[in-house]
This record gives C-alpha cells, structure tokens and sequence, in this order.
C-alpha cells in the first residue's frame, strides 16, 4: 500500500524542550491578562494571582488539567446539520482568511473598500467552490457600522452559503448576537454542541497577554461549546525572538493560556492549536506571510500542537502580493502545499493578498485548485490492480495506447485530477483559438459562471427570516435605521 506524504521540521526532542521553556514562562514569568473574571478562575485553581497588575503565574498542575481535557478531535457541521469536517489526524481542510479590511475588484483591478453586496458575492461564490470546505468571514462591509460588523458578517455567511463558517468577534458584546445566529440555525444550545457550526478565532496579543475582549470571548465560546481557534502571532525579531526556535517558544507559551482559559471554563470544549505567526521585515516594516521562515514556523507550531494531542489550524497558503500575479501563485500555492504535507488540520488563507488585508474572489477561484492539487497529493500513491503487470503492458503493445482501457476507465477520475477552466492546459494553438485568455481573464470568466449558476441556501424559509429580524434588531440596537439592501 501507499503511505500518504508527510514533512517534519522538529525532532520530537526539540518539541519537548520548546514545550519545557513554554512552561516556565507561563509559570515563572507568567502572562498579562485584562480579565477579572478569568483571573478569580486560574486563582480558584491554584495560579498565583496579581488582580492589581493583571498578572498570573501558572502552575503546572493547571497547564497538566487544562491539557488533559481538550479533546483530541472534533467535527464541523454545515448549516443543515451534515458533517464537513473531521479534525482528527493528518485531515486538512481549507477555509478563506478572516477580517480583511479590503478588496481587489476583479472588474477593476482596484483595491477598494468592500460592501455588502461584495460579501454577498462572495459568498455565493463560496458556495461553488469544491475544494474549501468552510466559508469564513472574510471581510469587513463597509457599509455599516463597525459596531455590527461581526455579527453582520456571520449572518451573510448563514444566509448565503450553507458551509460552517471561521469567523471571530472583536467585542464582548458582539459575541451575544453571533451566538444567538447560531442558536437560530440549530435550535438548541444543545443542538449546536452537538453539532458545532462555527470556529471562532481568539487571539492573544504578543508578547504574553490576553485582552479583556479576547479573553471573554474563550469563555463565552466555551460556555456554549463553540470551538475556538487560538491565533498567536508571534513576530519574529520584533515581538518575538529572531531565532524561529525562540519565537516557537513564545508561540507555545501563548497558545497553551488559552488552552487552559477555555478548558478551566468547560472541560472538553474544542479547540485548535493555531496561529498567525510571521517574520518582521525589518526593510519594510512589514510582517510577511509568504516568507518561506513564516511557513516554517506555522508547520512547525503544528507539529507542537500535534505533539500535545490537538487539531490544529494556521494562516498559510496566502500571499503578500497586491494582485493575482506570479508572486501570490508562487507564495499560496508554496503555502498550500507545506500545510497539507504537515497535516495542518484547519487551513486559513485562500484568497487573501496584502499581508491578510485584502481578499480577492479571482484569488480565491485560483487557490480552489491550488486546495484540489494538494488534496490529490495527500492520497499519496497506491497500486490498484498494477500487479501483476503483465495483462496491463500487453494490451498497450496490443493496442498502442491506453486511453480506453477497463483499467483506464476504472481509475482515472481516482489517480488524475482534473483541473477546472482557470488552469490551461491547452497546447498553444489551441489557447490562440479559444480567445489566448490571460489566468485574469479566466478567473473572472469563472466568477461569472459561479455567480450564475449559484442556487440559494437550502436553509429553511422561517430560519433566514428569523436571522434576519435578529439582525435587524441588533443593526437598530447600534443606531442604523435598517441594512443594507
């Protein structure tokens, strides 16, 4: 049989001293953390305490606790309650990355502020892409009040495409609304943990803190059993160390206090061991996600994670480009293909250019094959009905080709995979006749034929209406008359 094909960065040695330093800081230099709330729960439990300061030490007793009872895997569902996703193993699954503040019009070719009606896109488009499994929200409508933009954000998603969503809440009081979305679509609160429909990203801020906002939202999401998504970001040699070891450190120290905020607050609520980390390029003052040293150390974190038994996630597979040029194909697809050979188990990054900024649907369109490529990868190679070879290799002398064969049409669609219309594969003559279309013009041809060929969510009539009477509530709430059309 085949193995499927897996890279390593660390010995299992190395893991386990970089887990020993990430200890000591949480227990002897400890971490910042602007939670009452939370810190009354890690002193319950032994930690040393500073409520002035907002200052905790851990101790290892509670590290050990909070370790032991995050579960090593768990499932997505999609808004009509059917599994997605099975984070267990080496199982990778792609989703768009979150909170753009910009996007490229692909009929422009601008950078520009995004709307509703291009999250809408999106989102239909979103649901006709094969090969990412999630949708997310994946940037912010500039067309309402910043106030709702999580929320609101969440309830296109819901509305639009029928994918589980990665989306996040900047606020303590957005986490309520985006909760209640949930329980619309579920039913229960029971219901929804039985079948968590979301991810939602927390990030503690580098180095060794935790926000009040961020640090709330673990409790709530844990409260509800909403699996989170812990996005350290560690900036080597600016707020992290320079050596990728040192900075994996920080990244490890920072990941497993949230672990342990989430698992005092409910035993067993899922989690992924994720993150953002980055190098600082100190030339540009930038933090860039397509240096080949920021995708060492997200496969890198993820062996860690691995290591202590979780699921993992990390932003990978974008690009820093500021079009759909060489670079972003070269630094997405780069990306794409060290996750999957990781076995990273939660993907985020199709679409995204300009440092996590911008998002593009001609991007997303590319990187879908990009995701289709590195899944076929994963099978790795097996026989299937090779031996003996014999029969095989004398029907090809017989015949002098293959192309029809019982063997050939039994195994093609498993052994070759078949790229959709944005990958030419036509011999020159051939690309001169059908209009010599440029990767652009391919992407925005499929944009079309998606947009066209998008059939509405298959969610139930009264849940849409009862999502968006919550919605238009909460836009009320925030002092804005009615949503936009």
């Amino acid at each position: 049989m085949g193995i499927r094909p897996a890279l390593h960065f660390l010995e299992n040695n190395l893991i386990e001293k970089i887990i020993s330093e990430a200890r000591d800081l949480l227990c002897n230099l400890g971490i910042t953390l602007h939670n009452k709330e939370v810190l009354d729960v890690l002193s319950g439990y032994g930690a040393t305490v500073d409520q002035d300061k907002f200052h905790v030490l851990f101790t290892n007793d509670v590290i050990d606790k909070a370790l032991g009872s995050a579960p090593s895997s768990f499932k997505l569902f999609d808004v009509l309650g059917n599994e997605t996703h099975d984070f267990s193993g080496f199982n990778s699954y792609f989703t768009p990355g979150t909170a753009a503040i910009h996007i490229l019009d692909h009929k422009t070719n601008e950078i520009r502020k995004p709307t509703t009606a291009d999250f809408i896109d999106y989102s239909k488009l979103m649901s006709g892409l094969n090969y990412i499994a999630s949708t997310s929200t994946a940037f912010i409508p500039a067309d309402v009040t910043e106030k709702i933009s999580d929320s609101y954000r969440l309830y296109l998603s819901l509305l639009y495409c029928e994918k589980p969503v990665v989306t996040g809440a900047f606020t303590i009081e957005g986490f309520e609304i985006m909760k209640d979305l949930q329980l619309a679509v579920r039913g229960t609160k029971e219901a929804l943990e039985a079948k968590p429909l979301t991810i939602f990203s927390c990030c503690p801020t580098s180095p060794l803190k935790f926000s009040d906002v961020t640090s709330q939202n673990v409790v709530d999401c844990a409260r509800f059993g909403i699996p989170v998504e812990f996005i350290s970001m560690p900036l080597s040699g600016f707020m992290a160390p320079v050596t990728l070891v040192g900075s994996l450190i920080q990244h490890t120290a920072e990941t497993i206090s949230g672990i342990v905020i989430s698992q005092l607050t409910n035993p067993g609520t899922p989690v992924l061991y994720g993150g953002s980390p980055a190098i600082f390029d100190m030339r540009y003052e930038t933090t860039p996600m397509g240096a080949i040293e920021t995708m060492m150390l997200d496969c890198a974190y993820n062996e860690i994670g691995k290591f202590l038994g979780f699921p993992t996630q990390a932003y990978i597979s974008l690009s820093d480009a500021k079009s759909l040029d060489a670079q972003a194909g070269m630094e997405s697809s780069m990306g794409a293909t060290l996750a999957v050979l990781s076995g990273i188990n939660n993907i985020s990054g199709p679409g995204m250019l300009d440092f996590e900024s911008c998002q593009s649907l001609q991007k997303l369109i590319l990187d879908n094959e990009v995701c289709g490529m590195t899944q076929r990868m994963a099978r790795g190679i097996e026989p299937k009905e090779d031996f003996p070879s014999m029969p095989l290799f004398q029907e090809l002398v017989k015949e002098k080709h293959l192309l029809i064969s019982k063997h050939t049409r039994k195994y093609i669609r498993e052994e070759h995979h078949f790229s959709g219309k944005i990958i030419n594969r036509a011999n020159l003559s051939r690309w001169k006749e059908e209009g010599s279309l440029s990767l652009t013009d391919r992407a925005n041809l499929e944009i079309e034929r998606l947009l066209n060929d998008y059939h509405p969510s298959r969610l139930p009539e009264d849940i849409k209406k009862e999502l968006t009477l919550r919605m238009e509530a909460e836009a009320r709430r925030n002092g804005m008359d009615k949503l936009p059309e």
